[in-house]
């Protein structure tokens, strides 16, 4: 499966972008039940801080709770995720994978930079 995320770009803090991953394959192949986005942030590890299951549920990390939203379209194969009250600390580069992640999946990602 190839990973392509776009949709990033550089916003004032407060504001909202929303990201795209489109997907060359089918998003829940055999073994996969999870998707996720993970973002790394300047000098960190990349990390994961979204997921969805094929059945629908959501789980984020504290940080983006209440902000962020992750969704997909399994007919488009894409995931998406919806970032509203964007925070300076939210600047990175954002990836999608599944949950835990395939080494051959990772795409390029696309850059969020957040303005205070």
């Amino acid at each position: 499966v190839q990973l392509v995320e776009s949709g990033g770009g550089l916003v004032q803090a407060g504001g909202s972008l929303r990201l795209s991953c489109a997907a060359s394959g089918s998003l829940f192949s055999i073994g996969i039940n999870s998707l996720g986005w993970y973002r790394q942030a300047p000098g960190k590890q990349r990390e994961l801080f979204a997921t969805i299951t094929s059945g629908g549920s959501t789980d984020y990390v504290d940080s983006v709770k209440g902000r962020f939203t992750i969704s997909t379209d399994n007919a488009k194969k894409t995931v998406y995720l919806q970032m509203n009250n964007l925070k300076p600390e939210d600047t990175g580069v954002y990836y999608c994978n599944s949950a835990p992640p395939q080494p051959d999946w990772w795409g390029q990602g696309t850059q969020v930079t957040v303005s205070s």
